[in-house]
């Protein structure tokens, strides 16, 4: 058959049904292929739309951040504002708060908020208004004017104003208020038509109080002297008792004693009032509690504070009038209750100042156990359920649970501030995992809601302070947590008395690892000299045992067995408490109150387990320890330190004999008598770790720590050696160093006395080998301390390998093999990590004794005076207790990189305190390392702080 061109055409077969199955399979693969890209290229343009939508968005945000700047004065009223909840930089929380309240629609009295780039410029020009603020503010009060239709000044209508700080940060109390801003002598009388002559001069008498306080340093106490004094004439009780004329009286006094303390009457002219207000609560950002409360919560200097002018509402016009504080769920648990209190016939500061005692708002907020009293929403229903709308549609739109400010007038609602409420740790758990079950932020913003740092107080014993006695000293709080018991000064004596059931403080001036099994046996630790990192402190806190360190007031006498804490002289036995999370020491019996982590704590650790990548291990040197850290979540210890092991006292004397054997043989004897112990030690904990990876690391202190200085314990070795007392006392000499924590310490140790190291490798493979036979899966790591040099490290993994391969052959085979790493912990180290890491399947950076090298400080001894440099702005923080990533973050920055740059696969974590200090954790996160290593008490803290670095990266990345 011809082709259309003349070319044949052979005649084309059916199709099989193979084939057409072949076809069609075809034709579906290549559809979807064709979907598939069909798809990516829409995610890959709604991915460049989301890019230019966010480049958009963040250039409309710069440029409103100018054009804000460049402002001094933002309005706020009638439905209508000038800032946004998003500009807390320049409005301070309060103003831009306000500013949002109002742009919802919710009551809010108007007023106008001076930024805090005025407040900057106030402190640069010795604290001074800049002229060009007088129009601005001027113009603003105007506004207010308009929408009160009253007249600031004016004798027939007076407006009246509160003048009120607010920092971006929270800083409740810390600065200062003046309310009632206005009255004068002719204004009140105003007032009084108004409203009522009583209500008026109580405005004005409050008005001279805190004007006099805050402006012209007239001594408060004067005015309540003044006060008392009118009740006690009248014979009444509150001030809401006081008859009009009775508080004619008070004012007229109070005018005096403005006069006779500052040699000037009070001015009665309402533009200068209000330009004095404004200039000290500017000013009360410098004051001493302010300055205090900011280094204790890292609130920048920098930042300064807002000033909101805002028209008053009163609550002391009467009984159809209040003032309260509420809160839209209960800040001590996190219950989903809407809890507050408040006062009727009453001004804001007698809530907030106890000056008088405030009624329950709801039948919810009443304290357990208290008897039934009137509420406001039995009291004034109306104003009550207006409140309960607002409320929830603040936490609705704030997404978060709001503390509240409000006042009825004439049963009108105003609403006064709304912030976010200040709240104990469970509660913010609580109310976290509540609002992300739901659907008011998602599980990653509930994981970011918690500040790690606190869940510290979540996880150990707290004081009751609701029964505590009074404070007689205050130290460092090395480990958080309570206790209480009998005061001891001996390691020997706490253990006794323990075992005998008394619960004991062991106070000591410091302590040593020879204090172990006494710090172990003490319910807490009290020391007078150490830091945040000393030796009590570090062991305290893997023991979860409560610790106040470097309480310099403390005088011990051990040998009178007494301690004077300035006036009060301590004897031993008599009681004391302390108080691990404040520093706190105190004199008699203090009930603790145990945590209850509840379920939110759980829920909420699952979130951050799915969404960390940083691996969190603990530091656990028992198998008490290692269950409590499993139970917080370890994934495997990161340190055990074998040095604790030989304190106790079974094992002391051997570890003595081996210490000051004269040959080698001697030395083999009783590290045979040793070995057993080690063991069995490491049986305990590989039990306890079932599946989960163990790093032991050998003998690290210097020989002369394990060395007896008591006669009797110098004796007993003696004996034990057959040897004279004094021939021991020369050989103790002998070992005597000058800078011990340089010396003769670390694998120094096992370069010289190999068969030190030996023996308790010997120990850890034996007991993998045994526990491994029970079916228990034993992942052991060797780790060998203080290496500066790769050979070093040659050597004693050599060494290692060794024992290990002979145990392997006793054992006929045991799959069991111990994986041999080292710790960076010494400069030279980092520095050379590529050519250590050769000889090394993991790096565990020390950065505790990296700190002290790198900034060849004690860390026993520092706690003398950095917080001298702390306080006084030289560092940020304590680099023991955070790390220093500037100078010490970038050695484990760059043995990191080097050691995996030479070993691609190098395991890397971290196992000094700094495993457990949650802006320590971000860093390392940060640097790509694999785990962290804490305290048991920590595990929970890391947990969180990984899952957070995890999503600030996240975050960045989508940026």
């Amino acid at each position: 058959m011809s082709g259309r061109h003349g070319v044949t055409s052979k005649a084309r077969k059916p199709a099989t049904k193979k084939s057409s199955g072949k076809q069609a399979a075809s034709g579906r693969k290549a559809a979807t292929k064709k979907s598939a890209a069909g798809r990516a290229a829409k995610k890959q343009a709604a991915k460049k739309q989301a890019a230019k939508k966010r480049a958009a968005k963040k250039q409309a945000k710069k440029a409103a951040a100018k054009a804000a700047s460049q402002r001094r004065v933002f309005f706020f009223g009638g439905g209508r504002a000038d800032g946004h909840a998003g500009m807390k930089e320049i409005l301070g929380g309060k103003g831009a708060n306000l500013a949002e309240m109002t742009a919802l629609g919710i009551p809010v009295p108007p007023g106008f908020t001076i930024s805090t780039d005025v407040c900057a410029e106030f402190n640069r020009r010795g604290q001074k208004l800049p002229v060009a603020l007088k129009a601005d503010v001027l113009t603003a009060l105007a506004n207010v004017e308009r929408l009160m239709d009253l007249r600031f000044g004016d004798p027939e209508r007076p407006l009246l104003v509160s003048i009120r700080s607010g920092a971006r940060a929270s800083m409740p109390g810390m600065m200062d208020t003046v309310l009632n801003l206005g009255l004068n002598d002719e204004t009140v009388v105003g007032l009084a038509k108004m409203a009522d002559e009583r209500f008026a001069f109580d405005s004005y008498r409050r008005f001279i109080q805190m004007y006099g306080d805050v402006v012209l340093d007239v001594p408060h106490d004067r005015f309540e002297q003044r006060l008392d004094a009118e009740k006690e004439a009248r014979g009444v009780q509150d001030d809401t008792e006081l008859t009009a004329a009775d508080l004619r009286h008070v004012v007229a006094d109070y005018l005096e004693i403005v006069r006779e303390l500052t040699h000037e009457p009070f001015p009665q002219d309402p533009q200068k009032q209000l330009w004095g207000a404004i200039s000290s609560v500017f000013g009360s950002w410098e004051n001493q509690r302010a300055i205090a409360y900011r280094r204790i919560n890292d609130i920048p200097d920098e930042w300064g504070t807002a000033v909101n002018v805002q028209s008053m509402v009163f609550g002391n016009m009467g009984d159809n009038c209040a003032t309260g504080v509420a809160f839209t769920r209960n800040p001590s648990t996190g219950e989903r209750n809407f809890y507050g209190e408040y006062l009727k016939n009453a001004q804001g500061e007698d809530v907030v100042a106890g000056i008088r005692t405030p009624q329950p708002i709801n039948d919810e907020s009443r304290a357990a156990g208290t008897m039934k009293q009137s509420t406001l929403e039995a009291e004034m229903p109306k104003a009550y359920r207006e409140l309960v709308r607002i409320y929830k549609r603040l936490e609705k739109h704030y997404r978060d649970m709001q503390d509240i400010e409000f006042t009825i007038q004439d049963g009108r609602l105003w609403m006064l501030q709304t912030r976010n409420g200040k709240r104990t740790t469970g509660a913010a758990v609580r109310i976290a995992v509540d609002m992300a079950r739901e659907r008011l932020i998602t599980r990653e913003q509930a994981i970011m809601r918690i500040d790690a740092n606190s869940l510290d107080h979540l996880l150990h014993p707290t004081i009751d302070r609701t029964r505590a006695p009074a404070v007689v000293a205050r130290g460092l709080p090395a480990s958080p947590g309570a206790a209480c018991g009998e005061v001891v000064f001996s390691a020997e004596t706490a253990e006794s008395r323990a075992k005998g059931g008394a619960k004991v403080i062991l106070v000591r001036i410091e302590t040593s690892p020879e204090d172990i099994v006494g710090m172990n046996a003490s319910e807490g630790i009290l020391t007078a000299r150490g830091g945040m990192t000393s030796h009590a402190a570090v062991v305290a806190r893997g023991m979860g045992k409560c610790c106040v360190a470097g309480c310099g007031v403390l005088s011990i006498n051990y040998e009178e067995g007494l301690m004077r804490i300035g006036e009060h002289l301590v004897r031993e036995g008599d009681v004391m408490t302390i108080d691990g999370s404040s520093g706190e020491v105190m004199l008699g019996r203090a009930p603790t109150v145990l945590p209850e982590l509840g379920e939110s704590f759980s829920e909420l650790m699952k979130w951050t387990d799915k969404v960390r990548k940083l691996k969190v291990r603990t530091n656990a040197d028992t198998p008490q320890d290692a269950r409590v850290a499993r139970d917080f979540g370890a994934e495997g210890i990161g340190l055990c330190r074998t040095e604790h092991m030989f304190f106790e006292p079974d094992r002391i004397l051997a570890m003595r004999q081996m210490i000051l054997a004269t040959d080698l043989r001697s030395r083999e004897e009783a590290l045979e008598k040793l070995l057993p112990m080690q063991r069995s030690d490491f049986e305990g904990i590989f039990r306890a770790m079932d599946g989960l990876p163990v790093t032991v690391r050998l003998l690290d202190p210097p020989l002369h720590e394990f060395l007896p200085q008591a006669e009797d314990d110098i004796q007993a070795v003696a004996d034990s050696l057959g040897r004279s007392v004094g021939d021991v006392r020369r050989s103790l000499e002998t070992l005597h160093e000058f800078n011990p924590m340089l010396g003769h310490r670390g694998c120094r140790v096992g370069i010289t006395y190999p068969e030190i190291y030996a023996m308790q490798v010997r120990a850890i493979s034996e007991a993998a080998v045994r526990v491994a036979a029970e079916g228990v899966k034993v992942k052991p790591e060797i780790m060998i301390p203080l290496v500066s040099h790769e050979h070093e490290l040659r050597d004693l993994r050599r060494l290692a390998e060794e024992v290990i391969a002979e145990v392997r052959r006793e054992a006929k085979g045991s799959r069991v093999r111990p994986i041999i790493g080292t710790m960076i912990e010494v400069p030279r180290a980092a520095l050379t990590a590529d050519r250590i890491a050769l000889h090394a399947d993991f790096f565990s950076f020390g950065t505790n004794d990296l700190t002290q090298m790198g900034y060849a400080l004690s860390r026993d001894d520092a706690g003398n005076f950095l917080p001298h440099y702390v306080d006084g702005g030289l560092i940020d923080a304590d680099p023991f207790v955070s790390i220093d990533t500037e100078g010490i973050g970038q050695l484990v920055r760059l043995g990191a990189e080097r050691g995996r740059a030479a070993q691609p696969g190098l395991k890397l974590g971290v196992c000094g305190e700094h495993g457990g200090d949650p802006a320590s954790v971000r860093f390392f996160a940060e640097i790509g390392l694999d785990y962290v290593s804490c305290s048991p008490y920590r595990v929970p803290l890391a947990r969180l702080a990984a899952a957070q670095a995890a999503i600030e990266a996240s975050t960045k990345a989508d940026e």
